[in-house]
């Protein structure tokens, strides 16, 4: 050992403060930083995961404890020979592919308006989004008076106008109760819609709206390879958001049809709850809500990819 090797030892602090320097040297401790995001994380995501997911693969029946215990993949067995889950995936893919097609267009339209710098554009975007601050359950029961078939004023003002011959029970009748619910769907929900395509539009350059006129493109022409191009990564963005809302989120479903009138208007998750809170069967609701969760994020990966937003 040289001299100045020796004196360095002699110098260097020993015992735990030693050990703890040499650590904070390292690359390691960093690391440390992360722990509570990684408890948090755990405490509030991976292990109701996890618990959803072992639920799954357990008989968990309030009404019959008898039979309670693991079973392994039976509760998944049993759902693909379930015809009424069949049946509630087709209304799911139609509750949220129909919704959210018709939401994103009409919220595009709505954001154009609200874009525009005319006298009052403040107020006007303010009453857009007052539907949105209203709870689920509100709107549900606010609508199901409004389409009463005894008193409801959408029956009368449609008769008024001359649309409708006889008072019609939207809500329980096979061939409208699903739709209606759209209907309502899109005017609870539209105004998210607007608000992200309105932030994106607003975050298009101005020099870039100008050069456009300038170069005498048409309104459809910087429509389409200006406007479309800037607002795509917010489209995307708003489009998963509201995929997962819609699938997730059974409460005008349940307050305003039921599911009905039949099995019309059960989507998956509505399923999952009523399986749930109705037989008290949370092994095989588990087993429904995890289909759920692989589908959502299948469609998640592969439409943010396919989108061209991430690489």
């Amino acid at each position: 050992m040289t001299a100045s090797e020796a004196l360095d030892a002699s110098l260097a602090p020993t015992g735990v403060r030693g050990r703890a320097m040499a650590f904070f040297e390292t690359r390691a401790w960093p690391y440390l930083f992360l722990v509570p995001a990684l408890v948090l994380v755990g405490a509030a995501i991976l292990y109701p995961l996890t618990s959803g997911l072992l639920l799954s693969l357990h008989n968990a029946e309030l009404l019959k404890p008898a039979r309670n215990g693991f079973i392994g993949l039976e509760n998944y067995q049993e759902l693909l020979g379930d015809q009424v889950a069949w049946n509630a995936l087709v209304n799911t893919i139609v509750w949220v592919g129909g919704g959210v097609l018709i939401q994103v267009t009409v919220g595009i339209g709505i954001a154009l308006l609200l874009d525009g710098r005319y006298r009052g554009v403040g107020s006007v975007r303010v009453l857009v989004l007052l539907p949105w601050f209203l709870p689920s359950v509100v709107v549900a029961h606010m609508w199901a008076m409004m389409l009463d078939a005894r008193f409801g004023v959408i029956n009368d003002i449609l008769a008024r106008v001359g649309l409708l011959g006889t008072d019609r029970a939207w809500l329980a009748e096979p061939s409208t109760a699903l739709l209606t619910v759209m209907v309502v769907e899109l005017w609870w929900s539209v105004p998210f819609f607007a608000l992200f395509l309105l932030a994106g539009l607003q975050g298009i350059p101005d020099d870039l709206v100008d050069a456009t006129r300038v170069d005498g493109a048409s309104s459809a022409q910087r429509f389409r390879y200006l406007t479309i191009p800037f607002i795509q990564p917010v489209i995307v963005v708003a489009t998963v958001l509201q995929v997962i809302r819609l699938t997730n989120s059974p409460d005008l479903l349940n307050i305003l049809t039921g599911g009905g009138p039949g099995r019309v208007s059960m989507t998956l998750s509505l399923y999952a709850y009523r399986t749930a809170y109705q037989k008290f069967d949370f092994g095989y609701a588990s087993a429904i809500s995890v289909v759920l969760l692989v589908g959502l994020s299948v469609f998640a990966v592969v439409y943010i990819r396919r989108s061209g937003v991430v690489q």
